[in-house]
């Protein structure tokens, strides 16, 4: 898509988001948001170019943006291309409007699809599983920046293997789970267990179970000091939602995501927070389409499944309808509304960051097993 074309979209996008009296991130669900390109990464060291990733470890220290790992297809998915994971972390910093690279390291291993948690207090962030090596899968690993360059450490190890769920920080724990967590024979499987890890004990310990049905891609946030987790999926696709309770150790039922009386499916979705009782979500596959594709790619044969794949992964980006709405929920009143719409393919398994009141939109998938390079920054605007 060229510049003049985004262009258009962006400014019909902000029309459709209204006006804003303030120029803060919590009023952003008055207000519009212009985005712009803000650059594209470097390559992984060992390729000639980054073809975008999703899955990516992310987070924020003071001014700067952490990200990395994540993974991407370098060969078609549709010609039998295989996943890979990289192991590159890159610190970035806005100069100029644009997200440029100022470190650049590599691990001693791959990692994607951990839950990333960035705690200000010790001006750090950790990184929960998210390894496909089984060495890893269980790692803490501390991110912090050290005079512009990046420092990181395994200080932990999680009991169980752990990947595509959610994680938060509250008063010097993390709370995390809901998402494919390891069983007894050693594999990741969908799950429905939380847990809470004490960064000072460096302990963690088994909460009470997430109430609905096992699931990866759950997308999540501390809301008016409760734990809120929506949506995600396994074979079929939810909309539901419940909070936690941090007190009584329980959860509770909270309303679905659902918009104008649409289902909208939040598995590959990310979610900021933008005030005490709201968050911000952006990205998501389709509710029915998600569902299709896992029936018929699982129990399509020969022939048949051989079309059926090179129709479904040959589509063009926008025949999958991933979702491309802003979205807001509210815990207070309960409610989820759309502020308008992104001006660029609809990312899943994107970072998703603020710094102050811009928002950093960061490479994602952008239909089955094509990742976009691209980095995006939404400046919101009265």
């Amino acid at each position: 898509m060229n510049k003049k074309i985004i262009g258009i979209l962006v400014l019909a996008s902000s029309i459709l988001m209204g006006c804003s009296s303030a120029k803060t991130l919590s009023k952003i669900d008055d207000g519009k948001v212009v985005w712009n390109y803000a650059g594209s990464l470097p390559a992984q060291k060992g390729f000639e170019k980054n073809a975008g990733v999703a899955g990516l470890l992310q987070g924020t220290i003071e001014k700067y943006i952490v990200i990395g790992g994540g993974a991407n297809f370098p060969e078609a998915l549709e010609k039998g291309g295989k996943k890979v994971t990289h192991k590159d972390l890159y610190l970035l910093e806005e100069k100029n409007g644009k997200l440029e690279t100022i470190d650049q390291i590599q691990l001693e291993y791959s990692f994607g699809y951990g839950a990333s948690v960035s705690v200000a207090d010790e001006s750090a962030i950790y990184y929960l599983g998210g390894s496909p090596e089984a060495d890893h899968m269980r790692d803490i690993l501390k991110v912090k920046i050290v005079d512009k360059k990046l420092n990181t450490e395994i200080v932990g190890k999680l009991p169980l293997g752990f990947e595509n769920g959610v994680a938060q920080y509250r008063d010097g724990k993390i709370y995390y789970g809901v998402g494919k967590i390891e069983n007894a024979e050693g594999k990741l499987v969908n799950g429905n267990q939380f847990f809470v890890y004490d960064i000072k004990e460096n302990s963690v310990k088994e909460l009470a179970k997430f109430p609905g049905e096992a699931r990866q891609q759950t997308v999540g946030k501390i809301l008016n000091d409760k734990f809120y987790v929506f949506s995600g999926g396994s074979n079929v696709s939810y909309v539901d939602g419940y909070a936690y309770n941090f007190e009584a150790d329980t959860w509770e039922k909270v309303g679905d995501v659902v918009v104008d009386g649409e289902k909208i499916l939040l598995l590959g979705a990310n979610s900021l927070k933008i005030a005490k009782d709201k968050m911000l979500v952006i990205g998501g596959f389709n509710y029915q389409l998600w569902n299709d594709a896992n029936y018929y790619l699982g129990t399509l044969k020969d022939e048949e499944l051989k079309e059926y794949k090179a129709n479904y992964f040959g589509a063009e980006p926008n025949w999958y309808g991933w979702n491309r709405k802003i979205l807001i929920y509210n815990a207070s009143d309960d409610t989820w509304k759309s502020i308008g719409e992104v001006p660029f393919d609809a990312p899943c398994g994107a970072a998703l960051l603020n710094i102050g009141d811009n928002i950093y939109s960061i490479n994602g998938e952008i239909k089955p097993g094509v990742r976009t390079d691209r980095m995006y920054k939404g400046i919101i605007i009265r």
